[in-house]
Order: structure tokens, then C-alpha cells, then sequence
């Protein structure tokens, strides 16, 4: 089933136009932590994807040393690196930043669960080790229907959105009280807590391999860098409540992920690699979301 139409169109509403409105830094800015020497392809796939998307700016922050070398000096400068990562979150959480949180972000969590209990503008993206990791760590009943897990999870941790990673992707969140179109929207009373999932099953790639989930966590991010732009009044008319930038960005970076990954794929079969996938989220963004006089720039469609 295709993603609803109505959640597209938001979604494009977010995208920064191209009209030469905009100065630098009104079409988002992107922040990468994480990464070190003998590590360094996940900060590097998701920095690089919110340039190729169309982010202005997009940083990384990451440790001088080795992860190897750390861990030989002493077991203590490990837990020193991950209250680092934590303070960096609550630094952001106390700024009103928006988080998109995977692999060892989603471990820490799964041991200080209030770290982001709660905070609605935070976006998990577990795989399915990690999810079920997590779902252990908030106690979901394994009786749970599979395809319900990540509303549950997202439930247990506040509203907080959930990007389910895996053949669909699906996306689950809490948006707060529901306004009269929300309501019709979702069937339910106006004021209500508006609950809502999402699954993405635009085809992807037939080959899975590693990094493919940082390209991922580069495209959200950039999607919550533009509804940041957009709410702060950089262009739009301010339509978007700011409670559902993380859905939108989390169905948007999954559209874009693995459409840039079935692009890929087409061309190079079972000999691609997640690199491959960057030249090809220029052509994806404008198959998915660019207006008619962008699609000429994406390549190939």
C-alpha cells in the first residue's frame, strides 16, 4: 500500500523551494556525532547524505583517537565516551534540537531509558537486532502482532518516534492532541492523542549491506533539518505543527533510502556497496518528492 497521499504532500511542504529565496543555512544544517579513526564510514555516509539531499551545511563530530586504541587504555574512557554522547543529547534536548538516534545512540538508550523518554522530536531507527533489543528494554509482551511492535515501543518510550527498519519500513509515533484535520485524518475525536503508523513499502534494493542504515539516518536527519527551517518560518506558510516534523522526516528518509537503493542496485546488481547509493539520492529525492522542473537534475528516472 502506497504512503498515504495527505503524507506526502506535508512532506513535500517541508522541502526548501529552489527559488533563490533562501541564504545559506535556510535549507538546513546537519549535524553528524559519533565515529573514530578505525570507525568511520557511518559519520561519513550520513554527513555526505544530507549534502547529496540538499542540505546547506552538514558537520561531523567525532573522536581524534581509535576505538581500539581507547578501549586498550582503559575500560573508564569508554564510559567517559558515552557520557559524552549523553550529555550531547541533553544539551540538544534543552536547545529543542531534533535527534535521530541508531546503533550504539540506541544501545545507550536501551540502558537509560529516560535519556529520551518522551522527547517527541527524537527519531529512533533500529534494525532488527536493535529493535528487539529495545523492545526487551521497554517490555513489550512477545505476544504483541509483529507489524504493532513499533507503536507499542513508541508508547512505552512517550511518543517517541520509531522507525522500524526491515522489508517495510514502519514508522510510528505520537503526535500529541489531534487537531480537527487530524482527526478526520485518523478516525478519531479532535483533542484526542493522536497515535498514527506508517509503513513504507517503496521497493528498495535486493542486496542489504552495511551502511545502507546511516544513509538512512543521513536522509531523516536532513528531512528534520528542513521541518526546522520550515517552522522557524524560513519559508512555508507554517501549516506543518512542529509534532509532526519527526514522522514526516522519518517517512521521507525511508522513501528516498530505498529508492536510492533500488537505483543502485539496478545498476550494479549483487557487486553494490552502500557508497554506491550516493550518487544515486540526487536522482531518488527528484523520482520521489522534486517538482516538475526538478526532475531534469536527478538523472535517470
Amino acid at each position: 500500500m502506497p504512503v498515504p497521499k495527505h503524507i506526502v504532500n506535508q512532506i513535500k511542504a517541508i522541502i526548501p523551494p529552489l527559488n533563490g529565496t533562501l541564504h545559506k543555512g535556510q535549507s538546513g544544517r546537519v549535524g553528524v556525532l559519533g565515529g573514530a579513526m578505525d570507525y568511520t564510514g557511518a559519520p561519513f555516509f550520513a554527513s555526505m547524505t544530507a549534502l547529496r539531499i540538499g542540505a546547506d551545511l552538514s558537520h561531523v563530530i567525532c573522536s581524534p583517537t581509535a576505538a581500539g586504541a581507547i578501549k586498550s587504555y582503559s575500560p573508564d574512557l569508554i564510559d567517559y565516551m558515552i557520557k559524552y554522547a549523553k550529555l550531547a543529547i541533553n544539551l540538544a534536548k534543552d536547545r529543542g534540537m531534533y535527534l535521530v538516534l541508531d546503533a550504539d545512540a540506541l544501545w545507550m538508550i536501551d540502558q537509560d531509558l529516560p535519556l529520551i523518554k518522551g522527547y517527541r522530536r527524537a527519531v529512533l531507527t533500529p534494525n532488527v537486532v536493535e529493535f528487539k533489543r529495545l523492545s526487551e528494554s521497554v517490555k513489550i509482551d512477545p505476544s504483541v502482532p509483529p507489524e504493532e511492535r513499533a507503536m507499542h515501543v513508541s508508547r512505552a518510550l512517550g511518543g517517541v518516534t520509531v522507525l522500524q527498519k526491515g522489508a517495510e519500513d514502519i514508522i510510528c509515533t505520537n503526535t500529541g492532541k489531534a487537531s480537527k484535520e487530524q482527526a478526520e485524518l485518523n478516525k478519531i475525536d479532535e483533542g484526542e492523542s493522536a497515535e498514527e503508523c506508517v509503513v513504507v513499502d517503496v521497493p528498495g534494493g535486493l542486496k542489504r549491506c552495511g551502511g545502507q542504515g546511516d544513509i538512512l539516518s543521513g536522509a531523516v536527519g536532513t528531512m528534520m533539518a528542513w521541518g526546522k527551517c520550515f517552522d522557524d518560518g524560513a519559508f512555508g506558510d507554517g501549516s506543518i505543527p512542529r509534532s509532526r516534523i519527526p514522522l514526516l522526516a522519518a517517512v521521507g528518509g525511508s522513501m528516498i533510502t530505498r529508492t536510492a537503493s533500488k537505483r543502485a542496485f539496478s545498476r550494479l546488481g549483487r557487486g553494490v556497496v552502500t557508497q554506491d547509493m550516493l550518487p544515486e539520492l540526487g536522482g531518488a529525492f527528484a523520482e520521489v518528492f522534486a517538482s516538475e522542473g526538478e526532475k531534469g537534475w536527478g538523472g535517470k528516472l
